[in-house]
């Protein structure tokens, strides 16, 4: 029988690296032979397209609207025939994705009801837990000063009240769902690219 693909997920709030650090570890895991697809949230199906558009403030969603969204594009990236994390992994792929719910607890978790936006993602039979979580940590000014250096136009969540309630809401949910048994690494995202990725790839080679 063929051994099944494992499922990563980047966490981390904004300007902490994932981006790169996907494509780092991506680069790592196929020098040991094996094959990865890369996947982000929101995705790049109609329901993905339809969040970015909402994060860039055309237009205008209520945070619990925002919340199932992203569910609803969450089932997408699970079971889509084609990029969906089940088809990929089923063929002995792995699937790394930049975000997955940990963001939608952190961020919609934090400006609705926690139980609630935890219940929809986690109840949900067709969204899966990841094998391994990598959490990015930076503090939110580090994470201002990374967004304006890199970019003309913010979303509308990245200001440094809305940053700082995001980190102290990704931890929390850390501690909540390492206790259900998630294995969630915390990684100081404040160091050179290169230090951090053999951080992570070290921690993943015991997962795989």
């Amino acid at each position: 029988m063929e051994a099944s693909g494992k499922f990563i997920v980047f966490e981390g709030i904004d300007g902490a690296g994932k981006t790169t650090q996907v494509e780092l570890l991506a680069q790592n895991l196929r020098s040991l032979g094996r094959e990865v697809s890369l996947g982000a949230e929101p995705t790049t199906l109609e329901s993905g397209r339809a969040i970015r558009r909402a994060l860039s403030g055309a237009e205008k969603k209520s945070e619990c609207q925002m919340a199932a969204m992203f569910v609803l594009d969450r089932i997408a990236h699970n079971i889509d025939s084609e990029i969906g994390i089940r088809a990929l992994t089923e063929k002995g792929i792995d699937v790394i994705s930049d975000r997955y719910y940990y963001s939608s607890l952190a961020y919609q978790g934090a400006a609705t009801d926690y139980g609630w936006v935890k219940q929809m993602n986690i109840g949900s039979p067709e969204i899966r837990r990841p094998d391994l979580c990598i959490y990015l940590d930076l503090l939110p000014e580090q994470s201002l000063e990374r967004i304006s250096r890199g970019r003309e136009s913010v979303e509308i969540y990245e200001n440094l009240e809305k940053l700082t309630s995001v980190r102290n809401t990704f931890l929390s949910v850390i501690e909540d769902l390492r206790g259900e048994g998630e294995s969630i690494y915390v990684v100081d995202a404040n160091r050179p690219p290169e230090q951090i990725a053999e951080e992570i790839f070290a921690i993943v080679k015991k997962h795989i």
